[in-house]
């Protein structure tokens, strides 16, 4: 919870949500977030693939998280349904192609790979998932992030992160939507 933790001291009249599905995480940040008097930060003990919320929130961070989800395909559609329909996610992920042979030149690539090896596709297949692992690759990721609802995403680079990047991603716009939108106008 240390990145919302920055966020809601930043923003003290917003509020933030954190989900994880480790009981010790939550219970850590909830401790941090209270120590720091934090009144606007909340962490809800759940799997991001169950969640049910619509239209909650105006936007939803994923930091180097959707690779280790069991059910990344799941996590990234609830994600879509529980923003609002002029809402963002922001998803920071590892720089990998998903393609061995392309990677191979980029520093970190060997160790990269054996993380997403050894923890990442772990973590998810012991819960029965997907197996993305931490190299998915940006074209793995557009095409997951459209087939969850997500038309327009925007990804960016940073010259003092070569290791991440940050994907920014809106809702499809409805065809029924837009039409009942243009009769409005």
């Amino acid at each position: 919870g240390r990145a919302l933790a920055e966020l809601a001291a930043a923003f003290p009249r917003s509020r933030f949500v954190g989900i994880d599905i480790s009981e010790e995480a939550i219970d850590a940040a909830r401790r941090a977030a209270r120590l720091r008097g934090l009144d606007n930060l909340a962490f809800e003990l759940r799997d991001a693939a169950e969640l049910r919320d619509e239209a909650r929130f105006d936007v939803v961070t994923a930091f180097d998280a959707i690779h280790e989800q069991a059910r990344p395909t799941a996590v990234l559609a609830a994600i879509a349904r529980a923003l609002r329909p002029d809402g963002v996610f922001l998803m920071q992920d590892v720089a990998g192609t998903g393609q061995v042979h392309l990677d191979a030149g980029r520093p970190l690539a060997p160790f990269l790979y054996a993380v997403s090896c050894l923890h990442a596709l772990t973590v998810s297949l012991a819960r029965g998932g997907e197996g993305l692992g931490a190299m998915w690759g940006e074209e793995a990721a557009r095409r997951m992030l459209c087939d969850a609802g997500f038309g327009d995403v925007v990804v960016n680079a940073f010259p003092h992160d070569d290791l991440h990047r940050y994907y920014v991603a809106r809702k499809c716009v409805s065809r029924s939507s837009l039409s009942r939108a243009v009769a409005a106008a």
